[in-house]
C-alpha cells in the first residue's frame, strides 16, 4: 500500500476514530443540543425577518403580523420605504424590529446589477459610512436607532484578492446583531456569533418544510432565524401568506413552547443571559 495513505490511516487509529461529523447536510441542522435556557416554558426562539422594505411587507406582512401580535424584524433599503412611511410608522409603534440593510445594498459584482455598488470595490471605510448613513436616515425618518443588521446577499466581505476583508467587525461596533442570509441551520444560543447570525430561507417554501426546521430547532433548544423578501401568494423570492400565517398559528400555541419574537427581542434575552 502506498505510504501515502498508510501514514493517514495510522493516526486516525492512533486518536482512536475520534473524528466526528456533527452537521446532518440532509437537514441542515446541528447534531448538538444547546443546553440553553429559554424563558418560561418556551424551548426555542423563532425570529421571521424580511430584507428590502418591500411594499408587500408593508401592504401585507405587517397587517398579518400585528393581527396575531407577533413582531416581526424588517431590514429595510432607505429608498423603498418611503413609498409606505405611514404604514413603517405605525410598525415602529407597534413593536416591530426596523434594522438596517446599508443605504445601496452592495454585493459582489458579479451579479450585473450590483456592478455599480460591487463589494470588491468597497473599502471598510466606506462601507462604515455607509452603514452610518443607512442608520442616520432610518433615525430621521422613523425617529429610532437601529440595532439590528442583515448583510445584503448575506456576503460578509470588501475588496478583492489580497486585499479582500471582513466587514463583520464593522457590523460588530456598530449593531447589536448581524444576520445572514441562505445559511445551513439555526444558531446556538449559547454559542453564536451576533455579528454573524444564521439566516434560512423562508422564501418559497411550504409550513411544511418549515416545520421541519421548527421542531429540529426545537429539539434541539436553537434559535431559528427565518427571512424572506417579498410577501404573497406567488412570485421569485416571495414568501408565501399562506406559510406564513400558519407559521404564526402555529407558535402562537403555547403547547408547542416557541418563542417567537423580534431578533432584537431575542438577541437582548440571550446577551443578558450570556452577562454581557
Amino acid at each position: 500500500m502506498d505510504k501515502r495513505i498508510i501514514a493517514p490511516i495510522i493516526i486516525l487509529f492512533t486518536l482512536g476514530w475520534n473524528v466526528s461529523f456533527p452537521q446532518g447536510y440532509h437537514s441542515g441542522i446541528s447534531n448538538a443540543e444547546s443546553g440553553f435556557s429559554w424563558p418560561e416554558d418556551k424551548k426555542m426562539g423563532l425570529s421571521l425577518t424580511f430584507d428590502d422594505a418591500r411594499l408587500s411587507q408593508a401592504d401585507t406582512g405587517i397587517p398579518l403580523f400585528d393581527r396575531y401580535y407577533v413582531k416581526a424584524t424588517f431590514y429595510i433599503s432607505p429608498a423603498s420605504m418611503t413609498e409606505r412611511l405611514d404604514i413603517w410608522k405605525k410598525a415602529v409603534g407597534n413593536g416591530h424590529d426596523i434594522g438596517n440593510h446599508s443605504l445601496l445594498h452592495p454585493c459582489t459584482g458579479n451579479f450585473p446589477w450590483a456592478r455599480d455598488r460591487a463589494l470588491e470595490n468597497y473599502t471598510l471605510q466606506t462601507m462604515k459610512e455607509e452603514l452610518d448613513s443607512a442608520s442616520r436616515f432610518i433615525e430621521e425618518v422613523l425617529g429610532i436607532h437601529p440595532v439590528s443588521f442583515a448583510y445584503p446577499c448575506g456576503q460578509t466581505f470588501v475588496g478583492r484578492g489580497h486585499n479582500a476583508k471582513s466587514y463583520i467587525p464593522v457590523v460588530a461596533e456598530l449593531f447589536e446583531t448581524g444576520r445572514g442570509w441562505l445559511d445551513e441551520g439555526p444558531n446556538d444560543p449559547a454559542f453564536c456569533d451576533m455579528a454573524q447570525l444564521t439566516g434560512m430561507e423562508l422564501d418559497g417554501k411550504s409550513f411544511e418544510q418549515i416545520l421541519t426546521l421548527i421542531e429540529a430547532a426545537k429539539s434541539r433548544g436553537q434559535w431559528l432565524i427565518l427571512a424572506g423578501h417579498e410577501i404573497g401568494d406567488e412570485g421569485p423570492q416571495t414568501s408565501l401568506v399562506n406559510t406564513i400565517e400558519e407559521i404564526l398559528k402555529y407558535a402562537s400555541d403555547p403547547g408547542n413552547g416557541i418563542w417567537i419574537d423580534s431578533v432584537s427581542n431575542i438577541a437582548s434575552y440571550i446577551k443578558e443571559k450570556r452577562g454581557y
